[in-house]
């Protein structure tokens, strides 16, 4: 019986890291479309040809490394096969894709990271090892984890992951005193919050972003998938059109689907004419950031993206509804007292209370610069 060999890169060849990358890119084909399965993706190689490809289209298909074995065909027998993710070992809505790669008689396979799923979670690596067959696990591992950080959050805490975005200058403002943002960062900066919307599957706004912006909150076409877009309104008291009468882009459903979370009996009209519209109107109770992520949650997404203001923003990081923040930073002064800034009040009076962000990093995206990082739990006071 082969043993189950874990490593960061020590045992792993420069083409195996190549074809591991190559599964990392097979995989984002699907990018925003899997929930709630991860993204996934396969290559097999008979010595140094590639024989087979494949990825996770979406939940309910085949997975990536059957798409794969497809591909190869006979080729199969006796060949290396990469995968991002840790084969499955379970029944689900499709077969094991353990079962699979041992019936096509693979001699090897090169796992990229372990599946954290109870019903995976190494079962999958076991089953190939009593089979005879060899695994390398962890190439490219940081890669693959980052690449499913969403899946692996939901699996592990039972919810959606919360990122909060915005966009500020140097003196920490999202907009003039006056309220005019377009456009706080440049293009670039903006093509990669398009980027990042594609691999979400909600994206959530609040009433005054509407009214204010007139918001897309689209991918752009930059990539082919579009987030549910989600307003968060108590009263529903938001416009139907703009100043010059064009419908607003959240409420023309062809651009991409749209769902309104609004208390019981708010404007019967306006949700009377939206529906009307094609856009989903759902009335819930105690409207919070919380009850919002609960609402997708049973929707099974994986990710969900707070493009809101201050007000909306600092509700969610109070209530736990964030847990990454993602801040474009300008190099702009605007100035102005009553400017809004990314996060209102969260009743924090001591610098010592500030939420430390935790696994800092930070890059230049054009003249722009992206600080991301994680929050840790807010500091409660006597």
């Amino acid at each position: 019986m082969s043993e189950f060999v874990a490593v960061d890169a020590p045992a792993a060849t420069e083409f195996d890291r190549a074809m591991m990358r190559r599964c990392l890119a097979l995989a984002r084909q699907a990018l925003g479309r899997t929930a709630p399965n991860p993204m996934v993706g396969s290559v097999i190689v008979q010595g140094t040809e590639v024989v087979g490809e494949g990825f996770h289209p979406g939940a309910g298909q085949p997975h990536a490394e059957v798409f794969a074995l497809r591909a190869a065909g006979d080729r199969a027998r006796g060949a290396t096969v990469y995968v991002s993710l840790e084969p499955c070992n379970h029944y689900g809505r499709t077969p094991p894709c353990s079962k699979a790669l041992v019936e096509a008689g693979v001699a090897k396979v090169v796992i990229g990271t372990v599946d954290p799923n109870p019903q995976v979670a190494g079962q999958g690596i076991a089953t190939l090892n009593a089979a005879g067959i060899e695994t390398l696990v962890g190439v490219e591992r940081a890669a693959c984890d980052r690449l499913n950080e969403p899946f692996f959050y939901r699996i592990q805490q039972g919810r959606p992951l919360g990122i909060l975005k915005y966009a500020m200058t140097l003196d920490g403002k999202i907009a003039t005193t006056h309220g005019h943002s377009a456009w706080v960062t440049d293009e670039r900066a903006r093509a990669e919050v398009h980027r990042l919307r594609a691999g979400c599957d909600a994206v959530i706004v609040g009433g005054n972003t509407v009214r204010r912006d007139n918001p897309k909150l689209t991918s752009h076409g930059l990539e082919s998938h579009d987030p549910l877009r989600v307003v968060m309104t108590r009263r529903l008291e938001l416009p139907q059109t703009t100043a010059d009468g064009r419908i607003l882009h959240l409420w023309e459903p062809s651009e991409a689907p749209t769902l309104v979370l609004t208390l019981p009996g708010a404007n019967p009209e306006m949700q009377a004419w939206l529906r009307d519209r094609g856009v989903e109107v759902q009335e819930v109770p105690d409207l919070s950031p919380a009850r919002a992520i609960e609402v997708l949650n049973q929707r099974q997404f994986l990710s969900v993206l707070w493009e809101c203001g201050g007000a909306l923003s600092a509700q969610a990081i109070a209530d736990g509804s964030v847990q990454k923040i993602l801040a474009f930073i300008a190099p702009k002064i605007v100035g102005g007292v009553a400017a809004p800034s990314p996060v209102g009040d969260l009743g924090l009076t001591q610098m010592g209370d500030a939420i430390a962000l935790e696994r800092v990093t930070w890059r230049s995206v054009g003249q722009d610069f992206a600080i991301e990082g994680y929050l840790r739990p807010l500091k409660k006071t006597d």
